[in-house]
This record gives C-alpha cells, sequence and structure tokens, in this order.
C-alpha cells in the first residue's frame, strides 16, 4: 500500500489489498479495482516508488551509542547517496534544479553513480564503483545505520571475556546465598572456586583476578540484593518469573485482601509495661479502601472472622470527631445508601464494603476452621496465596507500608522499620494505650486514608487525575450499581465459633461454665433432632465476652440466649483466654480440678493485678491481660444483651431488729489442740 505502479500506460498510487483485488487511484484521482491477476499480467506493469517512501527511519537510538566519528562518517555518505538517488543534496534550497550529472531526468542511476565516484575521487576520497552501489542499497533497506562501520557497534557480552564455567559457578554462588545471612564478596570468590574445583577440576580453568571478579559480581548479582539486605534478597527470589498478572476489579468487593503485619509503635499495655501488637487490615482493590484495621497484642482466627463484621457495617462516629467526617459530608453517595441502611445517616465517610472474593496467606489465622466457616457463612470465596510469595496480594502488602509511613512514624513511640532504623530509648516514648491508638488509627483511615489521592485509582478517561478512595467508590457505584448490603447485629452470631453442646436440666457446659436461662425451658434435655451430631445443639460464643452464648433453636427457629451463672461475681468482661489462664494457675498450684466460683475469682485477681499497675507479672499474663482490655468492649455490631444480664442483683431485704425474739447465748467454740486428741485416742 502506497506504491506508486505503472498500469496500463498510467501511473497508479496502491490504496488498499482485499484478497486477490487491488483498490489503485491514478494521478487524476479516478479510483478502480483491479483483479491481482490481471494487474500482474499487463506487460506495461512496473513499481515505480520513491525513495522517500522505502527509505527507513532513522534510528537514533542505535547511532548515540556509538562513537562520534562514526556517526559523522555515516552522515557524509548519506548526503552523497541521497544526491546520487534523487539528484539533490539533503535540504535544498526552495527552487534549486539538480545538477546535470545527478539528474534523475536526464541520467540513469548508473550514471549517477559514476558520476559521484569521480567527484569523491578529485575530492580525495577514492572509492570504488561496486562499494558505492553497495552503500547505496544498504542505506535504502536500512536507511543511515546501513552506512555505520558495524565494527564500532559490536556488541560484547555481559561478562566480558571471562570463561564461561567462571560464570556459571559463580551464578551458582550467588544463587546458593539467597537463604542464607549476608556475607562478603570474599566469601563467594572462595565459594565460587570451590565450585569449580569440585566440577573441572583445580587449577584447570583460569580464574579472573580480584577486580575482575569484582566487576563479574556486579553483573551477575544484579537486581538479587546479594550484598545487602536478607528479607529484600529472599523477596526478590520468591517474585515469579515472566511478567506480573494485572488483576482488576469492577465493583466495590470483588476482591479484597487481608493480612497482619507486627505494628512499628511501642504500645503502653495496662500493667505498665510497654510491648508492640500486630496490625491486622483488610483493604478492597477496587477502591483501595481500608474496609477494616484492628490492633491486637496478638492475632487469633477469632480476630480476623471478626474483622469481617466490622467491613460490613458502618464506621460510628465517635466524641470529639470533626463533623467534617461524617459521611454526609463526603463525596460518597450518602443519600441512596441511606434508603438501603438508616445507620449510614450517622456513620463516618467510610464505606462499607461486603467482600466476595479474598486472598490471604497462608497463616494459621486465616486457614483456621473460625475464619473459612465465617466466609463460608457470608458467600466469601478464600483464595490463599501461594507460599511465601507476597506478590499474590501486593495491594495488602503496600498498604501496611503505607500505615507505617503515613501514619506511624508521627505516634509517640514510633520504633521504625528496623533495628538500625531505630532510635535511642525509642520505647521509653510510648504514650498510647491499645484503646487509644485504635481510636487514632480509626480516625486516621477516615480523616486521612479515605480522602487521600493514589496512584493506582486512575480513570481511564482521566488518567492524569489520582482518585481517592471514596471518589472511587461513588464512581463504581454509579457505573457498576453496586449495592452494600450492611451486616445486621443478629448476623454477629453467625460469625461466632461454634461448640456442640447438650442442654442440660442445669443448663449448657463449656469450658467448665454453665449458662442457663429461662429460654431453655422446654429444651431441656431434649434432642436437637440434628442426627449428625448425636442430637447434641449448636452452640456460638464469643471468645472475647464469656457472659453469654448463643443456642441455636433447631425447633422452633431464633436463638436461645444462655447467660453465665457466675455473672453478677465477676462483672468486668473477659474472654477464654483469660479464662484458660486462671485454670492453668490453679492447676499449677494443685488446685485442680477448679471449680467454677474459683476460676473466676482467679481470673478478677489477675485483671485486678494488670489493673494496679507493674506487678511481678510474667509475660504471658500481660498478654492476657492486654488481650482482655482491648476486647472488652469491641466495635462491631453484637446483638443487645437480655435485660436480665444488665439488672442489678436484688437486695436483701433489711431486718427489723425490733420485730425478732431474742437470739440464744452464743457459745464459742473450742480450740483444736492435736496432742491432746491424740491423748485421748491412745
Amino acid at each position: 500500500m502506497g506504491d506508486t505502479i505503472c498500469f496500463d500506460g498510467a501511473h497508479h498510487v496502491v490504496m488498499g489489498l482485499s484478497g486477490q483485488v487491488v483498490h489503485l487511484v491514478d494521478e487524476t484521482g479516478e479510483q478502480s479495482a483491479v483483479s491481482l491477476p490481471h494487474l500482474l499480467g499487463d506487460p506495461q506493469f512496473e513499481v515505480v516508488t520513491s525513495i522517500e517512501r522505502r527509505g527507513r527511519v532513522p534510528q537514533e537510538g542505535l547511532l548515540e551509542a556509538l562513537p562520534k566519528r562514526v556517526v559523522e562518517q555515516a552522515r557524509w555518505w548519506e548526503r552523497h547517496l541521497i544526491e546520487v538517488i534523487t539528484g539533490l543534496p539533503p535540504n535544498p534550497a526552495e527552487g534549486a534544479r539538480p545538477q546535470t550529472e545527478y539528474d534523475p531526468q536526464a541520467r540513469s542511476l548508473r550514471q549517477r553513480e559514476e558520476a559521484k565516484v569521480a567527484e569523491l575521487a578529485a575530492g580525495g576520497h577514492a572509492v570504488g564503483l561496486s562499494t558505492l552501489q553497495r552503500l547505496r542499497l544498504r542505506y535504502q533497506r536500512q536507511g543511515v545505520w546501513g552506512l555505520v562501520d558495524h565494527r564500532a557497534a559490536r556488541r560484547t557480552a555481559a561478562t566480558g571475556r571471562v570463561d564461561e564455567r567462571v560464570v556459571a559457578a559463580l551464578r551458582t554462588a550467588v544463587v546458593e546465598q539467597t537463604d542464607r545471612s549476608t556475607g562478603t564478596a570474599e566469601r563467594l570468590r572462595r565459594r565460587m572456586e570451590q565450585i569449580i574445583a569440585e566440577e573441572h577440576g583445580a587449577g584447570v580453568v583460569p580464574l579472573p583476578s580480584k577486580a575482575t571478579f569484582y566487576r563479574l559480581l556486579a553483573v551477575v548479582s544484579a537486581g538479587r540484593h546479594t550484598l545487602g539486605s536478607a528479607r529484600t534478597r529472599r523477596s526478590l527470589a520468591n517474585r515469579p518469573e515472566g511478567p506480573f498478572g494485572t488483576l482488576s476489579a469492577a465493583r466495590p468487593g470483588e476482591l479484597v485482601q487481608i493480612d497482619s503485619t507486627p505494628l512499628d509503635v511501642a504500645v503502653v499495655l495496662d500493667d505498665g509495661v510497654v510491648g508492640r501488637v500486630e496490625l491486622t487490615g483488610m483493604v478492597d482493590v477496587a477502591t483501595r479502601t481500608v474496609a477494616a484495621a484492628v490492633l491486637r497484642p496478638t492475632t487469633k482466627a477469632v480476630d480476623a472472622s471478626l474483622l469481617l463484621a466490622k467491613a460490613m457495617t458502618p464506621e460510628p462516629m465517635r466524641p470529639g470527631w470533626p463533623e467534617a467526617l461524617r459521611m454526609s459530608r463526603s463525596v460518597l453517595p450518602h443519600r441512596a445508601l441511606t434508603e438501603i441502611d438508616q445507620r449510614l445517616a450517622d456513620a463516618a465517610a467510610r464505606p462499607v464494603i461486603v467482600p466476595e472474593s479474598m486472598v490471604c496467606d497462608r497463616g494459621k489465622v486465616y486457614l483456621s476452621r473460625a475464619f473459612t466457616s465465617a466466609c463460608r457463612t457470608l458467600g466469601i470465596n478464600v483464595y490463599p496465596a501461594h507460599p511465601d510469595t507476597p506478590t499474590d496480594k501486593p495491594i495488602i502488602e503496600r498498604t501496611l507500608q503505607s500505615v507505617g509511613t503515613l501514619f506511624c512514624q508521627y505516634v509517640a513511640g514510633y520504633l521504625g522499620s528496623s533495628v538500625e532504623r531505630r532510635g535511642k530509648n525509642a520505647d521509653a516514648e510510648a504514650a498510647w494505650s491499645l484503646l487509644e491508638l485504635q481510636a487514632l488509627l480509626d480516625e486516621w483511615i477516615v480523616a486521612c486514608w479515605q480522602n487521600r489521592p493514589h496512584d493506582g485509582l486512575r480513570d481511564a478517561a482521566m488518567p492524569a487525575k489520582p482518585l481517592t478512595p471514596n471518589e472511587k467508590y461513588a464512581a463504581l457505584v454509579a457505573a457498576a450499581g453496586y449495592v452494600a448490603v450492611p451486616l445486621e447485629a443478629e448476623d454477629y452470631i453467625e460469625l461466632l465459633p461454634v461448640k456442640r453442646r447438650a442442654i442440660n436440666a442445669w443448663g449448657v457446659k463449656i469450658d467448665h461454665r454453665v449458662y442457663d436461662s429461662e429460654d431453655f425451658n422446654g429444651y431441656r434435655g431434649q434432642s436437637s433432632g440434628v442426627q449428625a451430631h448425636q442430637g447434641r445443639w449448636e452452640v456460638h460464643y464469643d471468645p472475647y465476652d464469656v457472659s453469654r452464648i448463643w443456642v441455636r433453636n433447631h425447633h422452633d427457629g431464633g436463638w436461645l440466649v444462655g447467660t453465665w451463672r457466675h455473672l453478677r461475681t465477676a462483672p468486668v468482661p473477659f474472654g477464654d483466654h483469660a479464662w484458660d489462664r486462671a485454670r492453668q494457675l490453679l492447676a499449677h498450684r494443685g488446685t485442680d480440678p477448679a471449680t467454677e466460683a474459683e476460676i473466676a475469682q482467679a481470673v478478677n485477681d489477675l485483671l485486678d493485678r494488670a489493673e494496679r499497675g507493674p506487678t511481678r507479672m510474667d509475660k504471658r499474663d500481660q498478654r492476657v491481660a492486654a488481650r482482655t482490655r482491648a476486647t472488652a468492649e469491641p466495635t462491631w455490631p453484637r446483638p443487645e444483651p437480655p435485660d436480665d444480664l444488665t439488672a442489678p442483683a436484688e437486695p436483701v431485704e433489711a431486718i427489723d431488729d425490733a420485730d425478732d425474739e431474742p437470739g440464744a447465748q452464743v457459745i464459742p467454740l473450742g480450740v483444736y489442740d492435736a496432742r491432746k486428741e491424740a491423748e485421748n485416742w491412745w
């Protein structure tokens, strides 16, 4: 296409090819269609193509890598060859006419070539006719690059002239360093020599000098961090080969990623001891919204399960938050969402994300039965990442790093991302408790993160403007018709761990705790009807609050709420971790089996010691106390407790001494004397 041909005694331009039909346009602009066999069979057929159309585009990028003298020589030949081909030198003046010996209308191509050979010889540049013709043909095929002296453009191997056996041995040594601690170049050189000696024998392969070895090592270990950070080196080794795949989400919640990481902030625990906590976060791929973020001393499976409930419910406004953080003041489609759930009317400006698919790592927290059951209940597909492959969930990995750079470094008690970046006495700067730091993080997510433009959120129509997570959420809701259905408070029960128990005459027993209530009347001693579980009832319990349980009513539907019978003697909320720890302490003291009341009293003693301040508590007790305090009042929705849970104990009626008869004489008991009892015995 674009060629000028001679056909039927006139010049035509080829405008297109369609099978065996050629579309032509003549000099007058008239169009015609000719079959290809008829065109090629015309005795006057000839391809007449100008050099301007057939010439190659100058390869300036390749020319820049050549020596200056080589490029100047090629440009010099280009000027002479253009004059031979077209009759005029490059960039001729307006109205210029070709010289007689180079006029294409009067001289043939060979005559023009002979004239150029004579001109160059007169100027002191003797060149043969065949050489000139060869350069002309190379110029017509390759452009200026065909005139370059390719001896100057000869490419050498990246490893130079080093023996290939040495290069192979060094590559093997570099790969072996992936999982080892970082060493020096001398250790690599010694290992390379050992590999060469094992495979080829000592003294057979010539070894490079020290300077050559360092240059070779820089080439072989490029991008591997062989002599740098061990963590970065292992991460790069786990990176998949080939180009990275791109997984895009078209609506909020279509794909979310979840992960946990230690937070680089020192926190003051309940007993005054300074420690670190873990951050478990969930991010939506489509909008980069941090759907939920929870701080815990140690992350457990139930934390990940209840994180789903936090993501699927509106974020409530907290006391002290500015009014600008309300959803009604943001770019989110507030009115449309409020019609779905009235709780959004007073919520903060964080979208509600209902996950459809979730990517997590292979930690025991995310592969636990509690987490997988919660996802199955909510209809969420779980995709575990490949082992040691952080690139399977890069967005949450980068988001957790951003929390460190955008939030943690401004918080008192910041420890830095590593020991070498930690300040002097950084632990002494800790000023926030776990609950206070959680409140700060929640406010930062609503105020900063959700309103901060992200490079990954760019609209195809406006790629120069990055969007915020709230703006992207509003755009996708309008485009995809996404409707978020927030989680109801009753659905919280479905996310709780499950145990199978019988409803006895005295109630339900879980971990040596007895639960009972009037709801169990009529079902005591009866079978649930579920034969797969031998007639036992499905019991849901909250590991962070042992005050009550929920039993699924397999007969009439709904839930049966049971309260702990020692709730009034242990009014402080605590969870299974505190209960189990108290049982271990009593067993260690020889009080085993301990009664339910004894365990409850031991829990109270443990929490009282944590509240009084620094004591001789071990680290495990400190962790238990911190988790109890952190989860005493969770932020996720839970059903309202029954009225009898919060009602005060019935007061004991006062005794009127005036109406009573005088009491009998009190006779004190004698003091027990073991020696006298022994004498009486004998």
